[in-house]
This record gives C-alpha cells, structure tokens and sequence, in this order.
C-alpha cells in the first residue's frame, strides 16, 4: 500500500512529465519566437522608450518594424554571416573548435580508462566522497561519466554487499547535479556559457566586466567559483550519501544478476599503456603553453598604454591543444589510433553530435540578431527592469540573485539542455538584472544560472539521460520508478543547491573574484 508522501511524488512526477512532453523542442521554439518577433514588431514598430546609458546619460530607442521592406532586406543579408556564423564575433565557431579537442581525448578512450583507473582503486571509506568527485570531473566528458562511472559504482558497491543503488545515487548526483564544477578551465560549458553571456551582454551595452570593473575572459571568468564548488560538492554529496540516502537505501533488497562482473571495468593492458603515454604527452604539453605563455603570448603593452593579454585571448585555443594531445597519445599508445585518419575520425565523431547544436543556433541566433536589431530585445529588458525596481529588488541584490536561481531552476524541471536554456534566459537576465543594480553583472548572472542548471537535473525526468541512468538501476531493482529515482536524488538536489547558493552569495558579499 502506497503512502500519501509516495503518491504526491508520484504525482509531482507525472505532473513534470506531461508539461514537459507538451513543451516543443527548443528548436522548434526558437522557430515560433523568430517569427512571433517579426509579428509583434509589426504591430508596434514606432514605439520609443528611453533607457539609460553606462554613464546615467538618457538613450532613446525605437523598436523597427521588422516587416518594413528595408528590414525584409537586412533579414536576408544577415541571416548567414552576421546573424548565425558570425554572432558574438564567432561564438559557434569557438564552441565547434574546443569540441575537436575534447571529441579527440573522448573517442580515444582516454576519460573512461581514467574514470575505471581512479575508480578501481577506491578505498572502501572513501567511496562516497571520491564517487562523488569523479563524477564532478566527469562533466569534461557526459558519456563516459554516465555510461562508465555510474554502472561502475553500482558494481564496486555489490562487491562490498552493500546495495548497489547507493554507488550509483553518489555518482549520479556528481555528475548531473555537479554538472557545471570541474577543476580543469575552459571546459565546453566554460566556454558555452562564457562567450553566449559576453554576446548577450554587449548586444545591449552591458559592459562585460566584473564587480571590480575589470574585463571578463569569457571561458575562465568562474573559474575560481567552479573550482572551490567542485571541492565543496563533493563533500557535501558524500554527506548526503553518508547521512540519508546510504542508510535509507541499506534497508532495500536488491538483487545483482549474475552476468554483471566488476572485471568488465578493469584497465587493460593497452589502456595502461596509453595512460602512460598520455601523461607524457600532459606533461609535454603543459610545458609547450608555459612556453608560449612566457614568449609570443606574453603580456604586452599597446601604443594605448593598455595592456594585451594573448594568452588569456586564446585559452581556448591553447586547452583544446592540450585535450587533443593528450588524447592522440592515449588513442596512438592502445592502439585505439592507428593513424591520422583515425584522429580524423574522432574528430567528425565528436561533430557528429553537433548537428542539434547547429540547427538550434541558426534559428536562436536568427531570433537574437532580430531581437536586438529591432529593438524588441532593449524594450522586453526596459520592461522587466522597471518591474523589478517597482517592487523595490534594485536595494536587495541578494534577493534577485537567489530569485534567479529559483526561477531557472523551475524552468529546468520542464526544458532540458543547458544550451537551449541559457539561450533562452541568458539575453533578457543578463541585461535586465544589471539594468535592476549594477552589482548583477554578468558573471554573476551567468554563475547562479549554471548553479541552478545543474542542481535540478537529477530530479526531472526531462533530462537526456534520465531513462539510461532508471535502466542501470533497474538492473539491481526491476520494479524501481522515476518517482522512486528522484525521490532518491531529491536529498542531493536540495543540499546542492542550498550550499550552492550559499557559496555564490559569499563570493558575491565577500567581493571575491569568481574567475580570472
């Protein structure tokens, strides 16, 4: 007999999954709110509204009626070059080119062979906390953290009897719930939500500087917030597992079927090798960008008297050259890379699942050049500015952040993937809550985004993986529900997200620096 708290989760659950199947796929949404744009700028093409500038100086602005003949003619011309390709200066072609790099390191097998390395030599005490961790630094690389780690930790729980589903509740949550924490800079959501926040943020005149009024680098300006998160969710996720789901979970019969085996995840000969020469090829690497950093990317005065910084401006560039020669080493020395159209291959099987990503950017950013160009975009941020400061939030930056984090959070219930999301969100908060108080600038933003993005993934059935992760610990459990896996992930979800926050407010209240 179920109990009332069982049924309500069920219904909760149920109740996500039907909006969540209603609610079109993003491209299809980016589709509606292009051509929903073009319409509602004609029905109000001429209205002005002023704004104010950098400086307090007034700035007036006039929303231009895209189905005007002349406006017809700037569609068309923009519409591949300035408004997809060339948006931001080029963002989808720095997103792209970061991708070979992983895409190289990924295919070669070098991540899961690390993720099986690390994992098989676990002391028992220190199984929650480093599952955890692993899962965090896992996120460089989805696939292997989902399809490795967390059948992996399941298996390394049954072989000390205890029941699988825990391992597996710890890895789960560092991997989709640490999602946006990593050690390792300039990762792919470094960058995604990096150079999209600096395109949302210049398209409307938000300068792109911190608290301290000093310029972003847009793949490392969270990089020390994500730093001390990671350190700081692993312990928190193996407080979770230790304090409530390991105990509740211990009371759970399971069963482990015979034809899983702890040997299916051993390091093999060839992977040993390759981790051999791929941490000669890390060690080469690392010291070919010192070299770079200390000679022609070294910092340098310009005729201006300002200083250049080519390092930083090509970070991205430099950490895809480490990934791709790390992983050319580990995929040469197992064997898994025979030659270079082998690397090649990697490379196109990485671009291969860029396809969604290119379709959804072409139509998102066709709808964000519209939407600034028009001047729709200013007017929805003037609008919700002047809300906010009606209700008095301009004097309680605090309060907008945590708001932010809370209303994304929502919205991730229902929608899932980050890019879609941040594409979404990121054009109208950015802008809007700086508009509201300067304080809100855009790192900061864009930091409680990606707090909120990942602290809910692992309670909504929406997320991509949702299904893989029920049917692993079906394995251990044939009768175990969606509602019976969120309820499971809901303790880590909570302390997530409440620690989280906590973190962000005292980097912001404190005026720590969040990235560099």
């Amino acid at each position: 007999m179920s109990t009332p708290s069982s049924e309500s989760q069920k219904g909760f659950i149920a109740f996500v999954e039907r909006v969540g199947r209603r609610i079109p796929d993003p491209v299809i949404l980016f589709i509606w709110f292009l051509f929903g744009t073009l319409v509602l700028t004609a029905v109000i093409g001429g209205l002005t509204f002023e704004t104010y500038g950098a400086g307090g100086e007034p700035v007036q602005h006039e929303i231009r009626n895209m189905l005007a003949s002349e406006h017809v003619v700037w569609l068309f011309d923009n519409a591949l070059l300035a408004n997809w390709l060339g948006f931001g200066g080029g963002v989808l072609g720095v997103i792209l080119i970061v991708m070979l790099g992983v895409g190289v390191a990924e295919n070669s097998g070098l991540f899961a062979a690390v993720l099986k390395k690390v994992s098989r030599g676990i002391p028992v005490r220190w199984l929650p906390l480093l599952l955890v961790f692993l899962g965090i630094m896992s996120s460089i690389a989805t696939d292997a953290g989902y399809l490795i780690l967390i059948p992996l930790a399941g298996l390394l729980y049954a072989g000390i009897g205890k029941n699988p589903l825990i391992g597996m509740a710890a890895a789960f949550a560092g991997v989709s719930a640490g999602f946006s924490a990593n050690l390792i800079p300039a990762t792919p959501i470094d960058v995604i939500i990096g150079v999209n926040a600096q395109v949302f943020a210049e398209a409307q005149g938000i300068p792109f500087v911190n608290a301290a009024g000093e310029a972003l680098t847009p793949a490392t300006m969270h990089y020390y917030f994500i730093f001390v998160s990671t350190f700081v969710l692993a312990a928190v996720g193996a407080w979770v597992t230790l304090k409530f789901v390991g105990p509740r979970l211990e009371q759970k019969k399971f069963t482990v079927p015979d034809d899983l085996q702890i040997s299916d995840f051993d390091v093999t000969k060839a992977e040993q090798k390759g981790l051999r020469w791929s941490g000669v090829a890390l060690v080469l690497s690392l010291l070919a960008v010192w070299g770079l950093r200390m000679g022609p990317l070294a910092p340098y005065e310009n005729e201006l008297g300002n200083e250049v910084t080519p390092f930083l401006n090509n970070i991205i560039l430099l950490i895809t050259f480490v990934f791709t020669a790390v992983g050319v080493a580990f995929g040469v020395a197992s064997g898994k890379f025979r030659s270079m159209l082998d690397v090649v291959k990697a490379m196109v099987k990485q671009m291969d699942t860029m396809g969604y990503i290119l379709v959804l950017t072409f139509f998102c950013y066709n709808f964000l050049g519209v939407l600034n160009y028009s001047g729709l975009g200013a007017y929805i941020t003037f609008l919700g500015a002047n809300l906010l400061t009606g209700m008095g939030l301009q004097s309680f930056p605090v309060l907008l952040l945590i708001g932010f984090v809370f209303v994304t959070g929502i919205i991730n219930l229902f929608v899932g993937g980050l890019t879609s999301k941040w594409m979404l969100l990121g054009p109208i908060f950015i802008p809007m809550l700086y508009m509201v108080n300067p304080a809100m600038t855009p790192d900061l933003v864009a930091a409680a985004f990606r707090v909120a993005d990942s602290a809910t993934n692992i309670i909504t059935p929406m997320m991509s993986y949702a299904g893989i992760i029920l049917a692993f610990m079906r394995k251990y459990n044939k009768d175990l529900s969606f509602g019976d896996m969120i309820a499971m992930m809901l303790p880590y979800s909570m302390a997530f997200m409440v620690v989280w926050i906590l973190l962000l407010v005292g980097f912001f209240t404190l005026g720590i620096p969040l990235g560099f």
